[in-house]
């Protein structure tokens, strides 16, 4: 009885330190707390993105098939954004859980305000051609003419706010680079309860706010990150978390804007290879017709509702690697990265264990077509089949981004999204009787791979020697 409750009172003082944001040294303290500290957070802050997916696309959905391919067409495009931000966020998290490590926490502001120098400008150079090019690029991935005429203010609005994008990967990286996960955690909890009230308000056009369709879909996706990222700027700028972006941070330093695109690289390219995948497998997907892309979309938005927490347990491990590598110990990273993909591969083999048993179920949730609902579930079980794979990969994967080896994932993608994946899933799917299943057997098999050579990579161990 006294074990339980000393387990029941370590449960709660762990929680508190999270909900309150309390600075920690996850150098010091035991790898199953870091992990916890960390972890948490990240899980509900990728939850909450994942909770703003499913929403979205419930909203969307009950516009028309239309706006749901819409949706998964702009998003595969928006992917390169996505890849761009992410890849710029683990190079700055990197650096700053590198210096907090090494007690440099003045150096680690530096980074932090180079990246979100980087980061606005690199939004105007791409948010500008995608909003006058947004029914091209929509006509482009295989829209038909309906389709761009309905879909095409979505789409420029994702493109002209694409900057609330940019800023909320690379504030959110900072703060969980600096470990401080808690507050990552509260600006997503923020930016999604806004568009969640938002969405069905400006689609629908409740009370005094005009019906927008799809298009309010967008309008709230952007203000609700817009907020989140105010939110982010005034921890950051106030020093409220352990990092602080001061007067004296504010100066452009050419060596560490170089040192954050060194990174940045290897970064932005394996994510750009896995989203230009994306979009050739979605690209495939569109032959069969805007029920196959509504399906995917849908089934996808299901996967990111599982796969998100799950990277937020990754993005732990990449803090606690770039923290401890700081403090030279190599030895309790790599323990820490293992432990944390023990604990993936739990939740995700329980993940999938749900998603096969009630495919069907979980699908009708969002869509009453039978053609629409039948591609969702193939797409759901399929995938699902690989997801004890996944957990080991992106555990892994992250955690050499985290010590700022990001070639080497860079390479394993290249190899197993392009060199593999695309003709594997163009061949199943024209070639052979599977058609778009030949497309979801190519996501499994290629993603399972990937973890497998991610997992050689790791135990090869020349991530503990990269210098930063």
């Amino acid at each position: 009885m006294n074990a339980i409750i000393l387990f029941i009172k370590k449960i709660a003082i762990n929680l508190y330190a999270v909900l309150t944001g309390k600075a920690e040294d996850f150098t010091v303290v035991s790898i199953r707390r870091a992990i916890f500290l960390l972890s948490v957070p990240m899980v509900f802050e990728m939850g909450m993105e994942s909770i703003f997916a499913l929403v979205d696309i419930f909203f969307v959905s009950q516009v028309s098939t239309n706006a749901v391919a819409t949706v998964g067409l702009t998003e595969s495009v928006l992917m390169i954004i996505y890849s761009i931000a992410i890849g710029l966020s683990m190079a700055v998290a990197a650096i700053v859980s590198r210096r907090v490590g090494e007690k440099e926490n003045k150096k680690a502001g530096d980074a932090a305000f180079q990246g979100i120098v980087i980061g606005i400008a690199l939004a105007i150079l791409l948010g500008v051609p995608g909003y006058f090019f947004a029914g091209e690029t929509l006509s482009l991935m295989g829209g038909e003419t309906d389709l761009v005429l309905e879909g095409i203010g979505y789409t420029q609005v994702m493109f002209a706010g694409n900057i609330s994008i940019l800023l909320l990967f690379l504030n959110n990286a900072i703060l969980r680079g600096a470990g401080n996960a808690s507050f990552a955690m509260y600006a997503l909890i923020i930016s999604n309860s806004l568009n969640i009230v938002l969405d069905p308000v400006l689609i629908f056009g409740v009370g005094p706010f005009p019906e927008m369709g799809i298009q309010g879909a967008a309008v709230a996706t952007t203000i609700g990150r817009s907020i989140g990222v105010l939110f982010q700027l005034i921890v950051i700028l106030r020093g409220t978390s352990i990092i602080k972006v001061a007067r004296q941070n504010m100066v452009l330093r050419l060596h560490d804007v170089k040192e954050i695109f060194k990174i940045a690289f290897g970064g932005i390219t394996q994510f750009i290879v896995e989203s230009l995948s994306w979009m050739f497998l979605i690209r495939i997907m569109s032959e069969f017709g805007k029920e196959a892309v509504a399906g995917y979309t849908l089934a996808f938005r299901v996967i990111v509702f599982t796969i998100l927490p799950s990277w937020g347990m990754s993005n732990a491990a990449a803090t606690l690697v770039g923290q401890n590598l700081g403090a030279k110990k190599p030895d309790r990273a790599e323990k820490a990265v293992w432990q944390t993909a023990l604990y993936n591969v739990i939740f995700l083999g329980i993940v999938s264990i749900i998603f096969f048993l009630y495919a069907e179920s979980i699908m009708g949730i969002f869509e009453e077509t039978i053609q629409v609902l039948d591609y969702g579930k193939s797409a759901l079980r399929i995938i699902c089949l690989g997801y004890v794979f996944f957990a080991y990969g992106m555990v892994i994967s992250q955690s050499l981004n985290g010590a700022g080896n990001t070639a080497t994932p860079m390479l394993i993608n290249l190899i197993c999204f392009w060199a593999i994946q695309i003709p594997m899933a163009y061949l199943l799917a024209y070639h052979t009787s599977l058609g778009t299943d030949g497309v979801l057997w190519s996501i499994a098999i290629c993603h399972s791979l990937h973890a497998v050579i991610s997992i050689w990579a790791f135990k090869q161990g020349k991530w503990k020697t990269v210098k930063i």
